[in-house]
């Protein structure tokens, strides 16, 4: 029972992983027009009523510094927390369920592509000053 669930499990996370790793930056750019109200990103960007997302997938979650975050945010980053491309999917379906108590008030983006194309369009941006 134990090795089936194991599998099942393991099949799940490479098949979450191949979909991150398919994503179209191009188009992620495109889904980004929705973060933009709240968000930067790239040379130059600042924080806004969310955190620069610059350098945000492998950071260390809840660590831009001078961004107030929620508590719930601050948890996630005090268990260990790091936005890997499958900890920003699953943010990013629905805040709200992800971290209970996030200042995020927008409802996600419920199609697995989306979520894949922003993630690979926020890869295109390194650290600091990318």
């Amino acid at each position: 029972m134990y090795q089936g669930t194991l599998a099942a499990g393991m099949i799940l996370a490479l098949t979450a992983g191949m979909a991150l790793a398919e994503g179209d930056a191009a188009k992620g750019e495109k889904v980004f027009r929705k973060c933009k109200a709240c968000h930067m990103v790239g040379d130059g960007a600042e924080n806004r009523v969310g955190p620069v997302l610059t350098g945000v997938v492998g950071r260390e979650i809840a660590a831009v510094e001078g961004f107030d975050y929620s508590d719930a945010l601050k948890e996630l980053a005090a268990a260990d927390g790091t936005w890997t491309p499958e900890e920003l999917a699953a943010f990013l379906e629905k805040p709200k369920d992800f971290a209970k108590g996030t200042k995020m008030s927008f409802a996600g983006l419920r199609k697995e592509d989306e979520r894949a194309d922003v993630i690979a369009y926020l890869a295109t941006f390194g650290g600091e000053g990318s």
